[in-house]
């Protein structure tokens, strides 16, 4: 099931604008260069060892510029691939395919470095039960791709942008008064305008947590930048109350230490802010 922020609309107002900005009033390499009528074909060759993304993506980009162009696909999203496979082939009019190119590399080794990083990441916390989640840590106007890519490899989404849920910060709670106010001022905000958002509080220390759990009305405690040591007294704390999300500096080697105090979420920025992307060509043949 698709996350419900890719919709045909979403996903063509992505490539509208990415065209945009990209072609201008023209491809005029390939209107200068090859001939209006050239059909021809080229290949998605894998030049890197990972977790493929992009692949629905590419379809979507290649009927935007031109309907008539035929996508064979030989891999899918999610699927395992390494140096020199093949994942699709297109043919049509040459000057299409040139066209829709880069829009489409850009895209999907973007996707992929992230689908590849995603995956491994998750692949260190499991069996704990413990969920790893992306952040708003994107890249703007391309945020909906980078958390698709999430999702294929294997990650979960958290919140789309500042809409769709409360997440009361260290400074949102600093310039509330502290946590009790954060709150309860949330809460009142919610009632008055009729919105039913799930509430989720970072907390720093211990107290913080126990400020959260006598406060209440919430759905998420978040517990940022704590040693796994801390982290079990929380979790302790809590007692499953409310839903668990271990936040701040994670890395590799912290991880699994991480989902082991028994948190139900990590979220880690790094999965879509410093990961490398994976080097794919198209190639005609």
């Amino acid at each position: 099931m698709k996350p419900t922020y890719l919709t045909e609309k979403s996903i063509n107002e992505f490539i509208a604008r990415a065209l945009a900005e990209d072609v201008g009033d023209g491809d005029h390499s390939s209107l200068a260069a090859i001939p209006a009528d050239a059909q021809n074909q080229a290949r998605l060759l894998v030049k890197g060892d990972g977790i493929l993304a992009g692949v629905e993506l590419a379809g979507y980009i290649f009927r935007a510029v031109d309907p008539s162009l035929q996508l064979d696909v030989l891999m899918h999203d999610g699927d395992r691939m390494k140096y020199g496979d093949v994942a699709f082939t297109v043919k049509g009019r040459a000057q299409s395919i040139l066209t829709a190119e880069r829009l489409v590399l850009n895209c999907m080794q973007r996707m992929s470095g992230i689908a590849t990083y995603t995956h491994y990441m998750a692949s260190l916390i499991a069996g704990t039960g413990a969920r790893l989640l992306d952040t708003r840590k994107t890249t703007p106007n391309f945020r909906i791709m980078e958390k698709w890519a999430v999702v294929i490899g294997g990650g979960h989404n958290h919140r789309f942008g500042l809409y769709d849920m409360i997440m009361l910060k260290d400074n949102h709670v600093d310039y509330a008064g502290g946590v009790r106010e954060a709150i309860t001022a949330t809460q009142k905000y919610l009632q008055e305008k009729g919105k039913n958002l799930k509430i989720e509080v970072e907390t720093r220390n211990l107290q913080e947590v126990q400020e959260a759990l006598e406060t209440g009305g919430i759905h998420r405690i978040m517990l940022d930048n704590m040693t796994p040591d801390t982290m079990r007294q929380a979790v302790a704390m809590i007692g499953g109350k409310y839903e668990v999300e271990a936040s701040g500096g994670i890395t590799e080697e912290t991880i699994r230490a991480v989902a082991e105090c028994g948190v139900d979420f990590i979220s880690v920025g790094a999965l879509t802010h410093s990961n490398r992307s994976i080097d794919l060509s198209l190639k005609a043949f």
